[in-house]
């Protein structure tokens, strides 16, 4: 697995949220959400008017995920499915197919967002490596606050269509949420207006709607493999570093990898964390505390 949005761990598979209690028994509407950002988006909407669960456990590579029978019998049973879109979640077409729930209303949280498609060149430093970007154009929307906002708008707008009865609580809690991003879109523009066209390479193409709107050069991505590389890998990140020029260098949590530490060093660069949301804590307010810190590291890199 070269260029993940996080690595996998078997340990987080086990901390799977378990499947909520169904419809009949709760008597709330009950709502299956893919993965991370997407759960912490319905969560925010819902609160607790509906039982809300998340399908992909935090930490684990969204990409590359495998269903497992609980997916299956999740989705058999509930009834709204929430994702993030743009052909992100590959396993979900034949899970959902799998589940056979008629009554199933499904959320495209992306619905009515223009993608990207690549705006910075990406660097392979293997070839053989499959690509995880997707034919729909760069699926890592949620990481701007303002597109952020179109997703809460359209699982909202879904679940007061699935849930009417609850309306006016989707209405408040998302309109609350919503206020809170516009509050954070305004503090990334006020403090990144300071630094103007700062050029960053990452490692795992999830940046281009942050960098776009706060106009911040994403210059490359370098793809590098986890392990087994060869001097010609390495001279290629080297030289991708040195071509454009960057001011800073981002990883991602969780990824401890001994190349990038290194290149940081012969480069003379600080290699820093930039949060991609797809693992942490499921609370809501997660997602401005993980932004509010990409905003600090963004600001210092930048300087």
């Amino acid at each position: 697995m070269a260029t993940g949005c996080s690595q996998s761990n078997p340990k987080l598979l086990q901390a799977q949220e378990t499947a909520s209690t169904p419809l009949a028994q709760s008597g709330k509407t009950k709502v299956v959400t893919t993965f991370l950002p997407i759960y912490l988006f319905t969560k925010a909407v819902a609160l607790n008017v509906a039982d809300v669960e998340i399908l992909v456990p935090p930490g684990t590579e969204v990409h590359e995920y495998q269903a497992t029978p609980e997916n299956v019998k999740a989705i058999a049973t509930a009834n709204v499915l929430v994702k993030n879109g743009l052909g992100l979640e590959e396993f979900l077409e034949n899970t959902v197919k799998n589940a056979q729930n008629p009554k199933l209303t499904e959320i495209d949280a992306s619905k009515g967002i223009k993608p990207l498609n690549e705006i910075s060149p990406v660097v392979k430093t293997v070839q053989e490596e499959k690509d995880h970007e997707t034919t729909q154009g760069n699926p890592h929307v949620w990481l701007d606050p303002v597109l952020a906002k179109q997703q809460v708008t359209n699982i909202r707008d879904g679940l007061i269509a699935a849930d009417p009865a609850n309306k006016a609580s989707y209405e408040a809690n998302a309109a609350a949420y919503i206020k809170q991003l516009e509050s954070l879109n305004s503090e990334f523009q006020q403090t990144l207006q300071k630094t103007p066209s700062c050029t960053f390479i990452t490692f795992h193409d999830a940046f281009p709607y942050l960098a776009k709107r706060y106009k911040l050069k994403q210059v490359a991505v370098v793809e590098i493999p986890e392990d087994q590389l060869s001097p010609t890998d390495v001279q290629n990140a080297v030289n991708a570093v040195k071509k454009y020029k960057v001011k800073a260098l981002f990883s991602e949590p969780g990824v401890d990898n001994k190349l990038l530490t290194s290149l940081s060093k012969d480069l003379k660069l600080t290699l820093r964390t930039l949060d991609s949301l797809e693992t942490g804590e499921t609370d809501p307010q997660h997602y401005f505390k993980a932004m509010k810190a990409n905003l600090q590291t963004l600001e210092t890199a930048c300087k």
